[in-house]
């Protein structure tokens, strides 16, 4: 089952470097106001990167919340 792990993780890594290679265009964001620009393929891996961050962030809070309402609370004497 390792092996099936690593071979997805660089199938990944290989299609995400092919990705970056083919799209190298700079392109213009706005939002709120802000514009920024830069490489699509950095904006994409940027904004990869913050909901990657919260959807863990959101998970782990989910996990910890059913956890807890699964615990049983201890009965005082």
């Amino acid at each position: 089952m390792r092996w099936v792990h690593l071979t997805v993780i660089v199938v990944f890594a290989a299609t995400m470097l092919l990705f970056v290679l083919q799209n190298r265009d700079v392109v213009t964001v706005s939002f709120l106001g802000f514009n920024t620009r830069a490489p699509f393929a950095i904006l994409i891996a940027a904004f990869y990167l913050l909901g990657a961050a919260t959807g863990g962030s959101l998970f782990a809070l989910l996990r910890r919340s059913y956890q807890g309402s699964q615990r049983r609370p201890a009965i005082s004497p």
